[in-house]
């Protein structure tokens, strides 16, 4: 399958082989889902952790700018468990606020990023939330 393959509908690729970026939050990192009723104040407190730790990530690895990008939220859980992945998509969209942080991103708004998609992966001892940032070509 090649990345043109996986591409939505509307976005294209460049030409030449997509780049795709991966940025693997910290195993264990605790993640929010959207079917848990928290408290806001420790909803805020794990947005901020996730939101933190992208960024930090990014400038770490030295991600650059990306005019437009696709993103792949994979989540590895730490068991075989059934699971709704979707249910993590507010851990995504914490993560990807800290990758606009980090100016990989200008905005996530639907000009600049398409997705994310959330994707269940294989298991991982402590369970992890791994972004796969694939850039794309800009669109008029």
């Amino acid at each position: 399958m090649t990345a043109a393959d996986q591409t939505p509908a509307g976005a294209s690729v460049p030409a030449g082989p997509a780049r795709t970026l991966t940025v693997e939050l910290p195993a264990g990192l605790p993640l929010i889902n959207a079917n848990r009723r928290i408290h806001w104040m420790r909803r805020a407190e794990l947005t901020r952790a996730l939101r933190t730790a992208a960024y930090l990530l990014a400038i770490k690895a030295d991600i650059p700018h990306l005019n437009r990008a696709h993103i792949v939220a994979e989540y590895r859980p730490p068991d075989r468990r059934r699971r709704d992945v979707h249910n993590l998509f507010p851990s995504a969209k914490a993560a990807i606020d800290g990758l606009v942080d980090a100016h990989v991103l200008h905005d996530d708004s639907d000009r600049y990023l398409v997705g994310p998609d959330m994707r269940i992966g294989d298991v991982e001892k402590s369970g992890r939330l791994v972004l796969h940032i694939t850039e794309l070509e800009v669109t008029p």
